[in-house]
């Protein structure tokens, strides 16, 4: 029986040879991952059911990247919880700040989440690791029955392929795809269901793609409420091919198929209340920005840095702006030191930031005041996401917030390339 990626890794997941969408199935993942912020809630309510011990603690992991900066007496009492609650549990894998980064990118740097892996997550944005060809779903509130089980009822879900063709013109990022994607699919025109279907991309331009726009692509389509995201398997650590790789059958069947074009796309925004508010970058051009950030699940990898820092060379961040470098892990922001990139950004007036989500996390560090208006590239931009729900959230590519922290308000990306290469 011909099947999907999604189908193939669901079925072994579950001892099965073969699964098809609506089936109701117990997939065992691989590893289950679970942020700081849900920790105390998944120990109490495992505590009120009589649990001591979890199923699987040698494939659990615990990662600390929402509250990398303690500065109250309930985030440091949290902190101190979450660790004795992983010596408890046994927690195989445990990174408290300053040991791993952000639960979804160090997983794939360290290798722990590979090509042909399932896993469940606490988080949505766990669809990154479908950039390398792994199977991740969220499971929410429902951590403590994989926790005290081992797994929980999962339906195999339908899904959409997308067939990327030719390339990105200069000064347009997946990122800007993947806004443009997001409100063309919320919108209804592309005239095709989305929700909780996984989006399955393939294409020649994807061979070429970076893992960082990969991950950019992933990231941005949980927001509207999709299953789950998938590409053909790469390695992040180029790793030789493994037989646990998998990739759909060229036969198999797909509830909606669609082509897009790389070369039409131009650079986006996403107005505030949601990536897929997306519109071409030029109808917000001229608003003045108090606030930019680079990181974030979506856009916190090494190459997303180094972007920027391709635009920001020979300039200084605006006197009106503050500009918040947040690395997604620790390698990364030794990386960053080692080839001067922080020098740089520092140089040009930025503020770096412990590795881990940033202000992403509800404000976290670098918080947003009333009125004043931001441009990042945080996974979403809802009302009160980095601070005040008076101020006003866009989001755009590395590109288009590095240019626009330079200049003081949101300008299209591909007038400062131009600058650069003239």
């Amino acid at each position: 029986m011909a099947m999907t990626m999604t189908e193939k890794l669901l079925a072994r997941a579950c001892g099965r040879e073969s699964v098809r969408p609506g089936d109701v199935i117990s997939p065992e993942p691989e590893l289950l991952i679970m942020h700081d912020g849900y920790v105390e809630t998944a120990h109490k309510i495992l505590g009120e059911l009589g649990y001591k011990r979890i199923a699987n603690h040698d494939r659990t992991m615990i990662i600390t990247d929402h509250n990398t900066v303690q500065t109250t007496p309930r985030s440091i009492e949290q902190s101190r919880n979450n660790r004795r609650i992983a010596a408890e549990w046994k927690v195989g894998h445990f990174y408290d700040v300053g040991r791993g980064g952000h639960g979804h990118i160090y997983p794939m740097e360290a290798g722990l989440v590979t090509p042909g892996m399932f896993l469940f997550a606490y988080d949505m944005h766990c669809t990154n690791f479908g950039a390398v060809g792994a199977l991740a779903l969220r499971c929410g509130p429902d951590v403590p029955m994989v926790l005290a089980t081992g797994t929980m009822w999962t339906v195999v879900p339908e899904t959409l392929y997308i067939e990327l063709t030719g390339q990105f013109a200069a000064g347009v990022h997946a990122r800007d795809l993947g806004f443009k994607l997001s409100a063309d699919l919320v919108s209804g025109k592309l005239g095709m269901e989305f929700d909780h279907r996984v989006v399955e991309f393939g294409g020649d331009a994807i061979e070429a793609m970076p893992i960082a726009e990969r991950v950019a692509l992933c990231n941005t389509l949980t927001e509207i409420g999709v299953n789950s995201v998938i590409f053909p398997p790469k390695s992040l650590l180029g790793a030789a091919p493994d037989p646990k790789w998998v990739r759909s059958d060229a036969d198999a069947h797909y509830e909606n198929r669609l082509t897009l074009h790389l070369g039409d796309l131009v650079p986006q925004v996403a107005l505030p209340g949601g990536p897929d508010r997306a519109a071409d970058v030029t109808d917000a051009v001229g608003r003045e920005i108090d606030h930019a950030y680079l990181g974030s699940c979506g856009s916190g990898m090494y190459e997303d840095f180094e972007l920027a820092a391709s635009v920001l060379k020979g300039h200084r961040v605006a006197d009106r702006v503050r500009l918040l470098v947040v690395p997604g892990t620790v390698e990364t922001a030794r990386r960053m030191a080692d080839s001067g990139l922080t020098q740089q950004f520092m140089d040009a007036g930025a503020i770096m930031l412990p590795p881990g989500c940033g202000p992403c996390a509800g404000g976290v560090g670098g918080p947003m005041g009333p009125g004043e208006v931001s441009i990042s590239t945080a996974a979403t931009n809802g009302a009160g996401r980095m601070g005040s729900k008076e101020s006003e959230c866009y989001l755009g590519s590395p590109l288009t917030v590095t240019a626009s922290a330079i200049a003081g308000r949101i300008v299209d990306p591909r007038q400062a390339l131009a600058l650069i290469t003239h």
